[in-house]
């Protein structure tokens, strides 16, 4: 039975944007039907004026880099420098206070039009490597931030055993480390999911899980049929040592020791040979870009057209949250190509969509997510046409408005599960989502 019909005054449905749309979502927060023409709104039905979308994808988060935000950008440096003052944030974490900030950065989220997100987790134990006494607090905290927040989360629960090839943890490394890939499969499987929570795996990158150890978290997640995540050639000088260590690409010792696949998503791509674009595309392997992120800290641009005319779906993340705005992220996906290539028009409206849409659900093990059909999951969110942005371009290309014109501050309401989780532009869990920022930052500061 239905519990609520919403109207939405028009809706994105894959292809084109359709007016006059009435979803309804039964008991069990999914979409029991959808019905295009009707003009009016039903009676007692929830009105979303504006441009409906599916829920967005955030397939790639590192919850606490919120804190970093405005810190990390004075002055120069590298990657590198950067990391140095993560570390001392990292350092600052426990379970009350991760749950505290994460709840902040995903109602964040959920404001931006977010749904879902995908924790690339791996600050397991307390400082100095000790475990909490439930080994995984750090993981529970941000499953439970979720809810909190009223968004849902694949908990990316990441191996990370070494400082580079053949060194070990560093001093700042050692609470993000299990000693072995079989300690942290121990681990990692007394996690279990729930309604909101899927539980996947992540490598945190070739230089920080030894190459022998790579088959053991690939199995894992094959076993589990579960999301497997890994930061892959985000650095040049990652590249340089893999293959003086190893006399390959870490796409191509991915490659031998099992760890790609459809199920697989290599975050960033970024400095990539011919090669390698072939193996991630003939493997099926997806390719998440986080173009926010990527620029912030002058990674350089990922050859994402490439990667997807080769076989890899292509999704989207906020990464360091440098900014949180899918949009944003989408259309710069389209920005950074123009700008390297030239040319522009590289992706449609409707396929940068679908990247931070469906293609970023997929990507988290949620494959009935990401789109406005009847049986998919009832999450949803709503962007206005007529702020100072958006106001002036034709209904019908909402699309286009959505992902040139719109951002995040544009999001009206964000429905997951059929519940209202930010309505009118306000978020109904979380009262003063700026001031939950501001103090659970301040606390990590303090």
């Amino acid at each position: 039975m239905s519990l609520t019909t919403y109207w939405l005054e028009h809706a994105w449905l894959g292809t084109h944007v359709e007016p006059g749309v009435a979803l309804e979502v039964t008991g069990d927060g999914r979409i029991g039907g959808l019905r295009t023409g009707v003009d009016a709104p039903p009676p007692g039905a929830e009105i979303l004026r504006g441009l409906t979308l599916p829920g967005l994808a955030n397939a790639h988060s590192h919850a606490f880099h919120r804190a970093l935000r405005g810190t990390v950008q004075i002055g120069s440096g590298t990657f590198w420098t950067w990391r140095e003052l993560m570390y001392e944030i990292a350092q600052n974490l426990t379970p009350d206070s991760y749950f505290t900030l994460a709840r902040a950065v995903y109602a964040e989220m959920a404001l931006a039009g977010i749904t879902n997100v995908g924790e690339f987790h791996y600050v397991h134990h307390a400082p100095g490597g000790t475990p909490y006494a439930d080994p995984n607090a750090m993981g529970e905290a941000l499953i439970e931030a979720a809810a909190a927040a009223g968004i849902r989360i694949t908990l990316l629960d990441t191996a990370y055993l070494s400082s580079g090839f053949g060194e070990a943890p560093n001093t700042h490394q050692q609470r993000f480390s299990d000693g072995t890939a079989d300690a942290w499969a121990e681990r990692v499987s007394s996690l279990k999911p729930r309604g909101h929570a899927l539980i996947g795996a992540a490598v945190h990158s070739v230089r920080a899980v030894p190459a022998d150890q790579l088959a053991t978290v690939a199995r894992w997640a094959e076993e589990r049929r579960t999301a497997l995540h890994v930061h892959l050639s985000e650095q040049t000088a990652e590249n340089d040592a893999c293959r003086a260590a190893h006399g390959r690409t870490p796409t191509q010792l991915l490659a031998d020791h099992g760890v790609l696949g459809p199920r697989t998503t290599g975050v960033h791509n970024t400095h990539l040979t011919d090669a390698d674009i072939a193996l991630l595309g003939g493997t099926g392997t997806g390719t998440c870009m986080c173009p926010t992120t990527e620029r912030d800290l002058a990674d350089g641009i990922g050859p994402a057209t490439r990667l997807q005319r080769a076989g890899s779906p292509l999704s989207l993340g906020s990464d360091s949250h440098a900014v949180i705005d899918l949009l944003e992220e989408a259309r710069a996906m389209e920005l950074n190509e123009r700008l390297r290539s030239r040319t522009r028009g590289h992706w449609t409206a409707n396929a940068l969509l679908t990247a931070a849409t469906g293609d970023g659900h997929a990507a988290l093990g949620l494959a009935d997510a990401g789109r406005l059909e009847e049986g998919a999951l009832a999450d949803f969110t709503t962007v206005a046409l007529d702020s100072v942005r958006t106001a002036g371009p034709l209904p019908r290309l909402g699309a286009e408005t959505a992902v040139f014109a719109a951002t995040a501050a544009d999001v009206r309401h964000t429905v997951v599960g059929g519940r209202h989780v930010v309505r009118d532009g306000h978020h109904t869990l979380v009262e003063d989502v700026p001031s939950a920022l501001a103090e659970s930052i301040a606390a990590l500061r303090s």
